[in-house]
């Protein structure tokens, strides 16, 4: 599976952005979805899941109210929507998925600052 994402940038705070992810390749081997994120000097770490079949999501603490992890099966596309933004969101966004055999893909990342 191929994943490339798009739709960071700049914002400031109290802001919104939307992330898109668009996979392609064995798709249809998808089982979970979800977004990732990076800031300098920390680890990776899990925003948002969703099962591509039955739609059930799971968030970050410190994401829950705020943002909103979506998929289009049909499209082969992973979005998250991310409102009231604050500085501490600022990271490289990953798109990631996991097949039925456990097998991981990564995106390329994109790239999400938030001003004070």
């Amino acid at each position: 599976v191929q994943l490339v994402e798009s739709g960071g940038g700049l914002v400031q705070a109290g802001g919104s952005l939307r992330l898109s992810c668009a996979a392609s390749g064995s798709t249809f081997e998808i089982n979970v979805m979800g977004w990732y994120r990076q800031a300098p000097g920390k680890q990776r770490e899990l925003v948002a899941s969703i099962i591509r079949g039955s739609g059930i999501t799971n968030y970050a603490d410190s994401v829950k109210g705020r943002f909103t992890i979506s998929r289009d099966n049909a499209k082969n596309r992973l979005y998250l929507q991310m409102n009231s933004l604050n500085p501490e969101d600022t990271a490289v966004y990953y798109c990631n998925t996991r097949d039925w055999f456990g097998r991981g893909s990564w995106g390329q990342g994109t790239q999400v600052t938030v001003s004070s």
